[in-house]
């Protein structure tokens, strides 16, 4: 079922830091005019550490430390060093910025699916990047993946994570992608805890404890950020000027893997990239082999550009 030696990570992984609490709507926005602000009046202290931070985020002291969480580990804000201050990462400027921002009330699913790349592919994150680049069936239950994922902590010699850390780690993974089911008089509102179910990536089978991720074509899922996303998996992945497509479907942390694409859903977006890439990227089926030709290295200000494109259509 799964292969540890494939999971290549060096130091520890992270099970903990949400305080149970998964993403909720506005904590990435609120943290980041935080932290914005903070920076344009050269503050020289953490705004989550702050006597006022609770006031400011109107919410108790762990769900101050489960915004700042959620806001790094989504890139929104880049955490500082111990007690110095955190600042504002470059790409979710783009998206946050209260003037010129592209999405600052998270309205377009470009940024949904930009925020789940993000996670997905961070290898610490160890519960989000085991269940969507190793899980190998398309059903789960929460307990079978604690004990997964603590077979697969013992096995790396992962120390200080118990098992009780994992199974909350687990629970708020779940809470993050599975929208509640529809019970007495609950609104959609009720039901969507974090604005990450409505991807409809992970979905309740309605068995006890039943869980499955959603395999297939995402129609919301924008030709921008699956671009970034095969630039930035390429550029992670291999030098080279050519990237096949077991690649880009089947390995850990590809585009295949963290947006759970069919094959066919998969090539059909890559024979688009010539086009939508002005041909940076190609698709190209010489000889047999199925893969994706560049000319030279996508620098990173390119690959942002794409991202941009799927909030102007």
């Amino acid at each position: 079922m799964y292969n540890s030696e494939l999971y290549n990570l060096e130091g520890q992984p992270q099970f903990s830091g949400h305080e149970t609490f998964p993403m909720r709507y506005g904590w990435l926005k609120k943290a980041y005019d935080a932290v914005f602000e903070a920076q344009e009046q050269d503050h020289n202290t953490s705004v989550f550490n702050d006597a006022g931070a609770i006031a400011k985020f109107g919410v108790g002291k762990n769900m101050v430390n489960s915004i700042r969480h959620w806001a790094t580990q989504c890139n929104v804000i880049e955490q500082g060093a111990r007690n110095e201050p955190a600042s504002v990462g470059v790409i979710k400027k783009l998206i946050f910025d209260e003037e010129n921002g592209l999405d600052p009330y998270m309205e377009n699913p470009a940024t949904l699916w930009l925020l789940h790349w993000v996670l997905a592919t961070n290898p610490r994150l160890a519960t989000w990047y085991w269940v969507f680049s190793h899980f190998h069936s398309d059903n789960f239950e929460r307990e079978t993946t604690v004990t997964a994922l603590d077979k697969l902590c013992k096995e790396r010699n992962w120390t200080r994570v118990s098992k009780t850390t994992i199974k909350r780690d687990v629970e708020c993974f779940v809470r993050t992608y599975a929208a509640k089911p529809i019970t007495g008089k609950q609104t959609h509102e009720d039901i969507m805890e974090s604005p990450l179910t409505e991807l409809g990536l992970i979905r309740a089978t309605g068995r006890k404890d039943g869980f499955r991720i959603v395999r297939g074509a995402k129609p919301t899922l924008g030709l921008g950020v699956f671009a970034y996303s095969v630039i930035s998996f390429w550029e992670n992945y291999s030098s080279a000027n050519t990237l096949s497509l077991e690649a880009i479907l089947h390995q850990p942390g590809s585009p295949g893997r963290v947006f759970q694409l069919s094959e066919d859903d998969l090539i059909d977006r890559l024979m688009q990239l010539d086009t939508f890439t002005k041909g940076l990227v190609k698709w190209s089926e010489t000889a047999g082999l199925k893969q994706l030709v560049r000319a030279d290295k996508i620098e990173n200000e390119v690959a942002v550009g794409f991202v941009a494109s799927d909030y102007r259509d």
